[in-house]
Order: structure tokens, then sequence, then C-alpha cells
């Protein structure tokens, strides 16, 4: 093959961050690695838990065809880079090679940037990736020629305010009484918890958990593209990942928590997503995202490759908990910012048809008793507000078909709405919590997805089960949800049934579990392997050669 012939990807154009200026070429012999994600076998996947299959089912059904390894590969030895090992079963694959081998390869250039109002320095580039016409039918996406940060953790610290103004702030484990969690501490189940920046001490760990009388969960840390575990360096991203261990693993402590942890870029967001999806050494059950963007300033060949990687969670059986954004019904986008247009946004990968996408609340309460519960909307205080609203990319979802999910109110495109479910996330009424050896109540909707993680977990547990893609389930046991209809987030109104701000509700614990039970009865599943299990295909046995007769003997 000559690949000379050249294409634009789809979807793959980008535009500058408004404000940046040209600081220089890169270092022509600096060694970039990007991934090429490649499309998956053109076969339907599994329509819900019951029919789940193992991850060593999955790489047989649904990983890499060899025809297209085989012509990426001497399409990469045709330009001098290297095809680097890749996670079985998965389709993203890490080519590494020069800045000057790598812009040849796929017909851009690379820049350095500087963006002079915030400081942030870039490797960037413009317009579309071009690659040859045999790679055009099976490549999505080429990531990590630009490195620029994609997404922004989605917690609130609370504001210091005097102590007797100070509304309650909650530890994790009251907050899981509160809303009535069945028993069960995550026995048997993994939560994986995708970080893009920051760190854990284990040191605050433990001091944590000993504080509360919880056994000190199991927490690893695992390695994504270079990144790694590295407190101190970020303290407002140690915020977010201490948050989501402490919550987490203070709910269920019985769980392991594996923290996967990835460079702030798209590529970095997508490659761990792919690599817990396919782990088959710590097989999380659940994946715990408190990280986004707004849904328009991701490229399409990324938001359709994260996307992709959602569904191959799904299918695996593995739940994906998301935060639903903390900046109301705007998600915090100026119009006109990086060529984004209208006003009201939803972020993503909260926006996926296929994640649990958690909203925000203001739980006040008086003993193991609730008082009250509003949407979280502190807009007027600066202290943020519930994402939630009408996608513009993915279409409303079987799921919610009954849910009155109201048309997008920029387009008029009838999208998934978000989000599924809600709990606290009001700094005001946080969650406590040790940083960097700091005591902390945060809050924000990346409260809310470890929270979400945590009940999975346990339910998981009692069921003894893996629920796994849980959104056609939830929205079918919605008598399980407290119905939040006080509040809006900047634009949606909270009301009866599903609303735009705390989707079905916050949940009742052990009334969901109750309504779960009957589901998973009458719908068992399918599938003898357990769900994101590391099960393998099961291959018919040969036939058994029959026995030769046995001669008599004769005396």
């Amino acid at each position: 093959m000559a690949f000379n012939n050249r294409v634009a990807l789809k979807g793959s154009e980008k535009r500058l961050i408004p404000g940046s200026v040209v600081t220089g070429p890169p270092d022509p012999n600096q060694t970039v690695e990007v991934t090429v994600i490649l499309r998956g076998r053109d076969q339907p996947r599994p329509p819900s838990r019951v029919h789940c299959i193992s991850r060593h089912e999955y790489e047989a059904l649904y990983g890499p065809v060899p025809e297209h390894l085989g012509t990426l590969r001497r399409f990469a030895a045709a330009h001098n880079l290297a095809v680097l090992p890749h996670t079985p079963g998965s389709r993203n694959i890490r080519i590494s090679g020069t800045v000057a081998n790598i812009e040849a390869a796929f017909g851009t250039q690379l820049l350095h940037y500087r963006v002079d109002h915030t400081g942030l320095q870039y490797r960037g580039r413009q317009g579309e990736v071009q690659i040859p016409e045999e790679l055009a039918s099976f490549v999505m996406a080429v990531l990590g020629l630009d490195n620029r940060p994609q997404a922004k953790p989605h917690h609130r610290v609370r504001r210091a305010a005097p102590e007797a103004a100070a509304p309650a702030s909650f530890d994790p484990t009251k907050v899981a009484q509160l809303y009535q969690f069945p028993q069960g501490d995550g026995t048997g189940q993994t939560i994986g918890i995708i970080e893009l920046g920051g760190g854990f001490s284990s040191s605050d760990l433990n001091n944590y958990f000993t504080g509360l009388g919880v056994k000190p969960p199991s927490v690893v840390a695992v390695s994504v593209d270079n990144a790694t575990n590295a407190p101190g360096q970020d303290p407002n991203s140690d915020g977010e990942v201490m948050l989501d261990i402490e919550v987490a693993g203070a709910v269920a402590p019985g769980a392991n928590i594996v923290v996967y942890f990835a460079p702030n870029t798209d590529q970095g967001f997508i490659d761990a997503i792919s690599q817990a999806v396919h782990d088959t050494t710590y097989k999380p059950s659940i994946l715990s995202i408190s990280w986004g963007g707004p849904e328009d300033t991701w490229t399409q060949q990324s938001r359709d490759a994260l996307n992709t990687a959602l569904q191959d969670a799904a299918t695996v059986g593995v739940t994906v908990t998301v935060a639903a954004g903390d900046d109301g019904a705007t998600d915090g986008v100026q119009p006109g910012t990086q060529g984004v247009t209208g006003t009201y946004h939803v972020d993503f990968p909260g926006s996926s048809p296929w994640s649990l996408c958690c909203g925000g609340t203001k739980l006040a309460a008086s003993g193991n008793t609730i008082q009250s519960e509003v949407v979280w909307n502190e807009l007027s205080k600066n202290e943020g507000a519930t994402g939630g609203g009408v996608s513009r990319s993915f279409p409303l979802p079987n799921y919610q078909s009954k849910a009155n999910v109201p048309a997008n109110p920029d387009t008029g495109f009838a999208g998934r709405g978000v989000p599924d479910v809600a709990g606290d996330a009001d700094p005001e009424t946080g969650y406590n919590v040790l940083v960097d050896g700091q005591p902390q109540v945060i809050g924000g909707t990346s409260a809310v997805a470890p929270l979400m993680a945590a009940l999975v977990a346990i339910l998981n547990q009692q069921l003894n089960t893996q629920l796994g893609f849980v959104n056609p389930d939830f929205y079918q046991a919605a008598s399980g949800f407290r119905d939040i209809t006080s509040g809006n987030n900047g634009h949606f109104d909270a009301g009866p049934g599903w609303d735009a701000c705390t989707g079905l509700g916050s949940p009742m614990g052990t009334a969901l579990l109750s309504a779960l039970q009957a589901i998973v009865k009458a719908n068992p599943p399918a599938n003898p392997n357990p769900p994101g299990s590391n099960g393998t295909v099961k291959k018919p046995k040969p036939p058994t050669k029959p026995k030769p007769p046995t001669k008599k003997k004769h005396k």
C-alpha cells in the first residue's frame, strides 16, 4: 500500500483557544505519542445488562479487526512510527514518533501556543487531521496531537463563614444514612475512579477513614499515558481526588478502589476510560467520573470516541456514574467561546446516553431525617449550581421516552436529558473531607458521582449481580427516588417527575433495592459468566471419540 491519497478525518477539526499566540514550533525530534481509535466491528451490541458479556468475550466479538491493525502497522512503518503495545480488547492504539514524522503522517502542523489572559501553554493544531484513504473506513479518531486541557473537576470548596452562620455539613456516611442506603459495604466490587490530575496521600486516607470509624478500603493507583499519582502539586485537583476516594470509600469500604490517573487531555481522558473498561487485572464493576467540559467544546471525533468507550463499559457490565457539572444551565459557557453558539449547554461525558448523569441538591437534615431537599443553586453567591438540560449531540434514549424531556431551548433538538439522578452537592451543605492534611467541606456534583458509585456497589452486593448499564432499570424503578420539586438551575425548573435539574431525584436506597429486586427477578442475566468479570468464552467441547469395542477373552 502506498498511503499516498489523503482525506480529512471527519469531526477532527480543531480551533485555537481564543487569545492564543504562537510561541514557536516544537523540536522536530521530540517524541510524541498519539492514540488512533479504531471503529468497532459492524454487529449489534447487547441491548441491556441482561445480555452484557465478559471482557474476554468482548475482545473476541468487538475488539480490533486484525486486518485493520495490520493496515495501521504498515502505515506507521511507512512513516517511521512505532505501534506501542495495547490493552487486549481495546481499540485505542498508541503510536509513537518524532514531531516531524507525526506531522508528515497526519498532514498537520504542530505549534506551541500561549493564552495571554490565562497563561496557559499548550501544543496545538488547527483544521482537520489528514489520513490515508486506506484508513478512512475504520479510523474513528486521532488524539494527542493537541494537548490542551479538555476537562475540569466538578467540585466546589465551601467558602469560609462564621461558625454560627455555616450550615451543617455531612460526613459521607451520614449522607448515605439519610438516603437510606441498604445494608452492605460493597464487598466483592471494584470502583474505578478516573482522575485527570492531582493525587492522594495514603496517610491522609488512613487518618480520614480511621476518624470516621471506617476500615480503610484498598486503594491503588494506575498510570495511564505516563500520568501518575502526584499529590501536593495541584491542591485543586488533590481536592477532587480525595473527595472521590473518601466519599466512595466511606460509603462502600468493602469495595476495592482503583484510581486511574491520566493527563487532562481528550486523549488522556478517553485512554483512561478505555483502560479501565478493558482492565482484566482489577476488573472494575463501576466507574466514577467527576471531570468534564461543555459538550460543544469537544471535537466530534473526541465526543464520539469517548461515547463509544462508555458504550463499551455498558457492553461488559460496568456502571459509569458521571458528574453533571457545577455551572447551572449554561455549563459556564460564554457565547462565542471556541466557536460555541447558544446559551444553554450540558456537560460531557455526563450527557452521554451511556452514563448515569448525577445532578446536585441542597440537603438539610435533623438527626436521621431529611428536613428539606431542593435544587442546588448558589449562582447568586458565585458558588455554582447543578448542571442540567438537553443535549445538542445525543438523541433522546429509549429509557427516557416517557420522561417528558423538553426540546433543547436553543435548537429545538429532541435530545438526551440530563441529569438522571441527584444527591447532595451544594458546598454550603457539603461533605467533610481531608485534603493534603487539612479538613475541608467540599460539594459539587463531583461528590454525587462517587456517592452513586458506592450505592451501586452495595446494590450489586445485595442483588448478587452486576447492574451494569443501570439507566433503563433506574427509570423503571423511579419509585426508589425522592422527587425534588423545588428550585431551578438558572433556566430549568424542578417539578413532579423527571426534570432537567435533579432527574428522577435523590435515592431512597432501600426502596430502590426493593424495586430492583423485582426487576432483576423478572429479567435475570442471560450470560452465565459474571458481567464485568474475567470470564472466558466457552468453546464447544470436541466430540469424544468412541471407544473401540472391548474384545472378550475366551478361556
